[in-house]
């Protein structure tokens, strides 16, 4: 056999494998800016830590994140609107939507828990 076709056979046994490899294993991170929200999911109950209004940002102790498949945890997330921070104070028990959009974790609707 040439080394020609070795290669060629080798090549192609490379390609027929990832052709069959499953479609969760292709990726380990996902977009959620392109997941459609489904209205009737929960917003996320959380508690304001601190707020940046010059960074946009504001940190969130919260409960568990289910469409992200996330645990309760404590961290900063942008605002999709600065003037969302306008509307809340540090303590402010709230409830909120947040999303992934180009590696950053961005609320999207946030209001005051009842």
């Amino acid at each position: 056999m040439t080394t020609r076709l070795k290669l060629a056979t080798s090549l192609l046994a490379v390609v027929l494998s990832l052709a069959t490899w499953p479609a969760g294993a292709q990726s380990t991170t996902m977009d959620h800016s392109k997941m459609a929200m489904n209205p009737t999911q929960a917003l996320t109950d959380g508690e304001i830590r601190k707020i940046d209004k010059d960074a946009g940002k504001m940190t969130i102790k919260h409960g568990e994140i289910k469409h992200m498949d996330m645990p309760p945890m404590t961290m900063v997330f942008a605002a999709a609107d600065k003037a969302m921070l306008d509307r809340v104070k540090v303590g402010d028990k709230i409830r909120f939507m947040a999303v992934q959009t180009n590696g950053r974790m961005v609320v999207t609707e946030l209001q005051a828990a009842k």
